[in-house]
């Protein structure tokens, strides 16, 4: 047999096949130890390229992954638009849903079977809020960054540039300021509250918060539904391109690096089918080291994203963000380091505990969570760090060093995980 055999094609038996000139006795060894052993005795490496030809083969090939008209689903749809979906034996089928909501049910009841979700709703249904409790799985992280919160031309009329100048205003007009956000558990409710708090302006005694889909944000700031909202791109981009909206504040201005998007599916759906959520997992982050490998390649993501079966929206509008090129709407136009990232040497896909720790200590910061759960144990339930690191392992991902991580937050505060009771108790502005 050549040296030079595709690791995709060794099996346990071309193992044993390839040991003709042993001794008998250890022949007699090799034999006895079976298909699961020989396959422990691979390199981890090697071992990720038989998945596709083993016992570990994906047992569902067809995958519906759903998804909302947002940027950050783009690593989803170039993991089918490349073909690396194929290469380890699955078809991610890109499901477009028009709402969180719908994302919520049809992921829970089982019509689709994964879905480019919220963190933060993923937290929710674990946690009974926000829809009916349920058991489930974040597989990866998709992206970091990449938000923004909107507020209107009119406010900026007034004055208002920023949250103390919005603060400012609130004081002096006393009126009903609207704001919204995507989903009431998810990441565009939590970057909203906690920008708006830091400012003095607590977002359900001084204002009204509205629930709107992505996609019909632009729509409803046009037509004066609301002051302002905060969301993924390219929604605020659009609000500028169509003069109506500003840029107050991107979300990576809050918290640099932050979990955004996650890939998600139901416990029961991980468990019943742990091979197509490693191989989907896989492809999905060989697709998001692709997008971030050039400036070429986020162009042609933005080109294949933004078609009506997508985003649906012109191309221009996406890949400015994407690439980092910001204009506030305003007259400031910057090169942002830390735009929306899908890869990020894994770092930005690690489904770290503490990311998933920090949506429960919001929850309960905004009462939305009545008691403090046990903030680890439930993040060790939900986030499928053991399954996430073979995908890593099969598409060749860095890991990183610990399941936690540190960040500090614009206001100067340290988020790392260690005392999240506390850390939830310790804001001033907190329902």
């Amino acid at each position: 047999m050549k040296e030079n055999i595709k690791a995709s094609l060794i099996t346990p038996e071309t193992v044993i096949s390839t040991n003709s000139d042993i001794n008998p006795a250890r022949r007699k060894l090799i034999q006895s130890i079976g298909s699961a052993g020989i396959l422990s005795l691979i390199d981890p490496m090697v071992k990720a390229g038989a998945w596709a030809a083993g016992s570990d083969a994906p047992e569902k090939t067809d995958v519906k992954v759903s998804f909302i008209a947002l940027t950050d689903c783009s690593s989803v749809v170039m993991a089918n638009h490349l073909g690396l979906d194929k290469k380890y034996g699955v078809k991610i089928i890109p499901t477009k849903e028009a709402s969180w909501a719908a994302i919520r049910d049809k992921l829970v009841n089982g019509e689709n079977d994964m879905s480019h979700i919220l963190y933060g709703l993923v937290y929710g249904l674990q946690m009974g809020i926000g829809g009916q409790q349920k058991d489930m799985s974040v597989l990866m992280s998709l992206n970091n960054n990449g938000q923004a919160i909107t507020l209107s031309k009119a406010l900026y009329q007034k004055g208002v540039s920023d949250g103390a100048t919005l603060k400012s205003l609130m004081d002096k007009e006393k009126r009903d300021y609207t704001f919204a956000q995507t989903f009431p558990t998810g990441t565009h409710a939590m970057w909203l509250y906690y920008w708006l708090a830091n400012y003095g302006i607590n977002p359900f005694k001084d204002a009204k918060i509205i629930t709107v889909p992505p996609p019909q944000m632009v729509a409803n700031m046009r037509s004066g539904n609301m002051d302002g909202y905060c969301v993924g791109e390219p929604w605020n981009a659009r609000a500028i391109i169509d003069g109506i909206g500003f840029t107050a504040i991107t979300t990576q201005a809050i918290w640099q690096d932050h979990p955004e998007k996650a890939l998600g599916t139901t416990s029961d759906f991980a468990k019943k089918y742990p091979n197509t959520c490693r191989a989907v997992t896989a492809a999905i982050l060989e697709a998001g080291k692709y997008i971030d490998a050039s400036t070429s390649n986020k162009h042609a993501t933005a080109e294949v994203v933004s078609a009506p079966s997508f985003v649906n929206t012109d191309v221009s509008v996406i890949q400015d963000r994407m690439m980092g090129r910001y204009n506030n709407g305003i007259g400031k136009t910057w090169d942002d380091p830390h735009a929306m990232k899908f890869y990020n040497d894994g770092m930005a896909n690690y489904p770290y505990l503490s990311d998933g720790m920090w949506f429960m200590t919001q929850h309960k910061r905004w009462g939305l969570l009545k008691e403090h759960p046990d903030y680890l144990a439930v993040a060790k339930k939900v986030n499928n760090i053991a399954l996430y690191k073979e995908a890593a392992t099969a598409s060749k991902t860095p890991l990183p060093k610990s399941d936690m991580r540190s960040s500090k937050l614009f206001d100067g505060v340290v988020w790392n995980g260690s005392n999240p009771a506390a850390y939830a108790d310790s804001f001033k502005i907190k329902a």
